[in-house]
């Protein structure tokens, strides 16, 4: 039987993430499965080996404590998407299942473990970091020692950028550290990592979209972090 993958749902470009693992990603030993909020298919979380949290519009800002209206707040919330991906999440800690957050998804992990974001980054920020018509590209730097760091091999380098809120480093959780930030403006965080490794199972979550760089085959941010999380998964022994 193949593992799974699971991916969950996102209005906002989800078919890039199911393109991200390509036939020769998955060979004969993976598949992906959907996992969406719309459809409610919940039974199927227990299904999977591993799972990413993709990106998407804010987490209800009530979960957090944050505000009720802010600028770039979106039209509406998905309170039903907030506990779909929260279940998502418990059940992969849990099992120590490996898990990849993703923009929204990195800002999501953060809040599930007590932490919060910034309502809005403000204007200078979102000028580096906020989706135009195409991904911003900005510079950078992890953190030495970091698994992230690890992973990639690298010490610095660009990403794409399309968010205008952030993990706020004044409420950051307490069992998560910083692997990542911008070189540029007021150093955003830009991934995260449990501290304690050992008790828990394979977490990586950045801000910036790996599934979308251009020439992700060939940039370590992005082919090298889903190389690791798929060997990851093989390796996984539920």
């Amino acid at each position: 039987m193949r593992k799974k993958i699971g991916i969950s749902f996102t209005e906002a470009g989800f078919q890039n993430y199911w393109n991200w693992f390509t036939a020769t990603d998955l060979g004969e030993d993976l598949e992906l499965l959907e996992l969406s909020f719309e459809k409610g298919n919940t039974e199927d979380i227990a299904k999977c080996d591993g799972f990413v949290l993709s990106g998407g519009i804010d987490v209800t800002p009530a979960i957090s404590g944050g505000a009720a209206d802010y600028p770039y707040r979106p039209a509406q919330f998905s309170p039903e998407r907030d506990e779909f991906e929260r279940q998502i999440y418990s059940y992969a800690k849990a099992a120590r299942l490996p898990l990849l957050g993703i923009c929204r998804g990195m800002q999501y992990i953060n809040i599930l473990e007590g932490g919060a974001v910034f309502d809005d980054i403000g204007e200078a920020e979102n000028a580096i970091h906020k989706k135009g018509s195409i991904d911003k590209v900005h510079e950078v730097k992890l953190i030495e020692g970091s698994l992230l760091a690890e992973i990639t091999n690298e010490q610095n380098g660009l990403v794409n950028s399309a968010h205008h809120q952030a993990v706020d480093p004044l409420r950051l959780a307490d069992n998560l550290m910083i692997n990542a930030y911008a070189v540029s403006g007021n150093g955003t965080i830009e991934g995260l990592e449990y501290k304690d490794k050992k008790n828990h199972g394979f977490m990586l979550a950045v801000q910036w979209h790996p599934e979308r760089m251009e020439e992700k085959e060939t940039r370590p941010f992005s082919q090298k972090i889903k190389e690791q999380f798929i060997q990851e998964i093989r390796n996984h022994q539920k």
